[in-house]
């Protein structure tokens, strides 16, 4: 008895300590009852886990009771410093300051994609310095050849010829027939292939960000989508159980709820897997890896509209590679103009002045000072250039195939993705006009029966689980006609990390590895 006299007393005076502590939230809280039962004790409060306080301490001590009224407040001089605690007791902490709301994610649109692409993929620096390049060799290619000076002695001995003759010359070679004009004109060429091939290559990157765009942000969507319909899975997971539970449900109705929780959770994962490869893919191809991840703006639903034949004959008439095709045959056609001209001799001058120490016999003096020139040609009797002739005549004919092979190129790889385009833009309207308003539909009546008692609750999640799959799929429909239109209107460039090709090779036009086709799409649904 008298111990717990001595812990009651011991409350008491704790509790009168910190009322004295803290009198501006004694004089707020007056008006509330301070009854034991409605009081917590600030150790709890605190979520203290101490072993050494009593086991006890919100209870109300035997043959005690809590005064009603609050401890009067205790004189400043016998306030215990704030930093300290009676032991076995916690002060109560102050509330946490609020924390600051996180920042949005940043919202990403296809134009500021794409002018960032332009500013970071470093495959249209290597463009342009190809064109820097041709730009250096049209100029190598016009200077005139370096003149030669140099010593010439003859006849140097002791005796009578006194040091014979001495001196310096000057050698320059005239070149003629036009020869430098025609090396410049093939190089000409060659930098406007080099610019077209930068062109090409700034469509190929703005294609392919575009691509990864509608991509992402499809896949963005479908994340969406499987949320809801893993929601939907564990709704109906939860109502089988409560079935079960009241006798109207099987252990086979609650494990099928189980497992297409489960398959809805796997596909979910899955989709935030594909979303953060694609992802990862646009922020490779601008050239910024480090791209933080945010919202991609757009509506997937402002579809294109695509004249077939139209951007066929646009592709054939119009397409970078056409150009760079049409432009490699001008450059061997400037070849071979140069390689005919190269038989032309140069004429080659040569003259100078030397000193000639011999004596004449008349006078017995030195002769002095003397000069001399030189004229000479090349006879092309042997080496006429016939070789490089025939090589540029080779050169025009290949470059006269190659663009009926571009041409044909062109038609055959368009052809996939004419039918892909068709393919995916069927679904979309069929998806649109009739599967998802009659999903909608069947939904509705599902729900208006179960609200008058005429269904049952699974139906309307099952018709509901249907709508949103079929939102899915029109999803994978949509992002497909995206990617094949933009695969069209870009004149079927879409690879925008491949290098580009230097205008003295065979270009590529079309980069099997990265068209898209139909089980490429196939398999991103």
């Amino acid at each position: 008895m008298k111990t717990r006299l001595v812990e009651g007393l011991g409350l008491l005076l704790m509790v009168g300590v910190l009322y004295g502590q803290s009198s501006q939230s004694t004089s707020q809280s007056a008006e509330r009852p301070s009854s034991h039962d409605q009081m917590q004790m600030p150790g709890m409060q605190a979520q203290t886990t101490d072993q050494n306080a009593p086991p006890a301490q919100n209870q109300q001590m035997p043959d005690m009771q809590m005064p009603d009224k609050p401890v009067p407040q205790q004189p400043e001089q016998q306030q215990a410093p704030p930093g300290e605690q009676m032991l076995g007791m916690q002060m109560p902490k102050n509330p946490e300051a609020e924390q600051p709301a996180p920042e949005p994610d940043p919202v990403y649109t296809l134009e500021q994609l794409q002018q960032s692409a332009v500013e970071h993929n470093p495959t249209l620096k290597q463009a342009q310095a190809e064109i820097r390049a041709a730009e250096g060799r049209k100029r190598q290619a016009g200077l005139y050849p370096n003149p030669t000076i140099g010593y010439q002695g003859e006849q140097i001995r002791g005796g009578s010829q006194r040091g014979g003759e001495q001196g310096g010359f000057i050698q320059q070679d005239i070149v003629l027939g036009g020869k430098l004009g025609a090396a410049r004109r093939v190089f000409e060429q060659e930098r406007q292939q080099a610019e077209a091939e930068r062109g090409e290559q700034l469509l190929r990157v703005q294609n392919a960000v575009a691509m990864a765009y509608y991509q992402s942000l499809g896949a963005q969507e479908t994340v969406a989508i499987r949320g809801t319909l893993l929601k939907l899975a564990q709704d109906a997971l939860a109502t089988a159980r409560q079935l079960f539970n009241v006798g109207q449900a099987d252990d086979p109705d609650v494990l099928q709820a189980q497992v297409e929780a489960a398959q809805e959770e796997v596909a979910l994962v899955s989709a935030q897997q594909r979303q953060q490869m694609l992802w990862r893919s646009l922020a490779a191809i601008i050239g910024r890896p480090d791209l933080p991840s945010g919202t991609l703006a757009g509506n997937l639903e402002e579809l294109p509209d695509v004249d077939t034949q139209r951007w066929l004959e646009n592709i054939l008439q119009n397409s970078p590679a056409v150009k760079i095709a049409n432009l490699s045959l001008a450059r061997a056609q400037a070849e071979l103009d140069r390689a005919k001209r190269e038989p032309i001799p140069d004429l080659q001058l040569r003259a100078g002045v030397q000193q000639n120490r011999e004596l004449l016999e008349s006078s017995g003096r030195p002769v002095g000072l003397q000069s001399f020139a030189e004229v000479g040609v090349r006879i092309p009797l042997f080496n006429r250039n016939q070789g490089n002739v025939q090589a540029a005549k080779a050169n025009i004919e290949r470059a006269d195939l190659e663009q009926q092979r571009v041409q044909l190129l062109l038609r055959e790889r368009s052809s996939s993705v004419f039918q892909n385009y068709l393919t995916a833009k069927a679904a979309v309207e069929r998806y649109r006009k009739q599967m998802i308003p009659q999903a909608e539909k069947a939904y509705k009546l599902y729900l208006n029966r179960y609200s008058n008692m005429a269904a049952a609750y699974p139906q309307v999640l099952i018709a509901q689980r249907t709508l949103f799959q079929l939102q899915t799929d029109y999803i994978a429909s949509l992002e497909n006609l995206w990617v094949s239109t933009v695969t069209l209107k870009g004149f079927l460039l879409t690879d925008g990390l491949e290098a580009p090709t230097p205008p003295t090779e065979i270009d590529r036009p079309v980069r099997e590895t990265n068209l898209p086709t139909g089980s490429s799409m196939t398999q991103a649904r």
